[in-house]
């Protein structure tokens, strides 16, 4: 079970990086892959694969023990090469979803998220509610942000995360139709930004991990950081392997 387990894995690493390939250089260059170079800067074009089948998801239909660990509102310049570092020594993938004015603060992070195999996600530009925007208005939150990733990285981002996941069933569907993302919300929410303590969040992000589920942290919070070790290593203890979203959404209804 567990080799089919790590070659069903390893199947899903190769679709998920396939389309979107990013060689980064010591010196911070990058070679932008052609599905990228596709995209002019200002227009956000459609995605050229389809993610999913469903407008949205807070978590995939599978009973296989893969989960996926999303972290929002980065990069922060301290927070989350720390994190970076956690997940390397465990060789654990996870998703982030930022905001545009971090991205441009700190465009050697976001390289190297993407460089170690990590998969970005779009999160506005002023992490507004989108259900108090006008269509023009959510339509630039993130246009300006998709752009603001594909200078820094050379990589379009797949999906994306309403801020607060405050979002319409009509919103949802537009900006699949029009701009490519599904939405993407979370199953398990620790309520990190509270600060209740690492403890805490590691708790309930145990606790809470189902196959099939998206955890939600934010890397902002340095508290949030420091509760990733305890928890990863005891979802890893139980089975549990980690994916980034789009692969997690490719195991919808199977398994």
């Amino acid at each position: 079970m567990k080799t089919f387990f790590s070659s069903l894995l390893t199947a899903l690493l190769f679709l998920g990086t396939s389309a979107f390939v990013t060689s980064c250089t010591p010196g911070g260059g990058k070679k932008k892959s052609a599905a990228t170079e596709a995209a002019p800067v200002g227009e956000l074009q459609p995605l050229p694969t389809s993610i999913g089948t469903k407008d949205s998801y807070s978590r995939v239909d599978t009973s296989l023990p893969f989960v996926a660990l999303t972290f929002d509102d980065g990069p922060h310049p301290k927070n989350t090469p720390r994190l970076l570092d956690i997940l390397k020594e465990r060789n654990v993938k996870a998703t982030f979803y930022v905001v545009a004015p971090n991205v441009k603060r700190y465009p050697e992070i976001m390289r190297r998220i993407i460089a170690e195999g990590h998969e970005i996600g779009n999160h506005t530009v002023t992490h507004g509610n989108l259900t108090k925007m006008s269509e023009a208005a959510v339509k630039r939150e993130f246009t300006e942000t998709h752009d603001a990733i594909v200078a820094a990285t050379g990589v379009a981002p797949r999906t994306m995360r309403p801020p607060y996941g405050a979002i319409t069933t009509a919103q949802k569907a537009w900006i699949r139709r029009d701009l490519g993302y599904p939405t993407i919300l979370w199953s398990v929410d620790p309520e990190d930004w509270k600060k209740p303590g690492s403890s805490v969040v590691t708790s309930r992000l145990v606790s809470g991990a189902s196959p099939g589920g998206i955890l939600l942290v934010h890397d902002i919070h340095a508290s949030s950081i420091d509760a990733i070790p305890a928890a990863v290593d005891q979802l890893l203890a139980r089975g549990y392997q980690f994916v980034t979203v789009t692969q997690l959404i490719a195991m919808d209804g199977k398994g």
